[in-house]
């Protein structure tokens, strides 16, 4: 079963905000995933990963990720034929551009 794992920075206090992605996560994917797991971290880190594959750091993406694009980015990893109802429809990205 995948493991994901979200390392939140302490420093930022941002155990709220990945507490809240895990349970999202959680709910969506229920017995598809094996895991999700909170590392704390320290200056300014939020990473997401599956199975040790990162899909999403602040960072590097640019912020945090909207929680559709964020479940779109694991489901691609862990069930890529699973439909994600309304997260998959009519979702536009922050350029105005429709996700694939």
């Amino acid at each position: 079963m995948p493991r994901i794992a979200i390392e939140y920075c302490t420093q930022c206090r941002w155990l709220l905000r990945a507490s809240w992605m895990a349970q999202e996560l959680l709910t969506t994917f229920g017995t598809d995933i094996g895991e999700v797991a909170l590392i704390p971290g320290e200056g300014g880190v939020f990473r997401i990963t599956v199975d040790g594959d990162q899909v999403w750091e602040r960072k590097t993406d640019g912020g945090f990720p909207e929680i559709v694009v964020l479940k779109q980015r694991v489901r691609d990893r862990i069930a890529p034929a699973r439909d994600l109802g309304h997260s998959d429809r009519g979702h536009t990205s922050k350029t105005g551009t429709p996700d694939s």
